[in-house]
């Protein structure tokens, strides 16, 4: 069983996305906390990948063809830390 922490940034951004989206989120959510990251990359629709340049170490998973949730592997089977939520904008903040 895999634990998700999200970032404080990430519970404000969520008031802000479409229904639809939140619903696909929490979607996400259960598939990572059953099977873990290992477990997205078997569904193609969320084009699960690994993120380069600024975001060297994220992951990022598509939840529309705007949105997508970035995050990062903190331990190995334990602990995936969503850092953030976005509207396809990939620049740090």
């Amino acid at each position: 069983m895999w634990l998700i922490y999200e970032h404080r940034r990430v519970s404000r951004q969520l008031g802000l996305i479409p229904d639809e989206i939140l619903k696909r989120y929490e979607k996400w959510k259960d598939i990572v906390t059953v099977s873990g990251p290992h477990g997205l990359r078997l569904i193609k629709g969320f084009r699960d990948e690994s993120l380069l340049g600024e975001w060297k170490g994220c992951r990022s998973s598509r939840l529309s063809s705007k949105y997508r949730v970035i995050y990062k592997i903190v331990r190995d089977q334990i602990l995936v830390q969503v850092v953030n939520l976005t509207a396809h904008d990939y620049r740090m903040k």
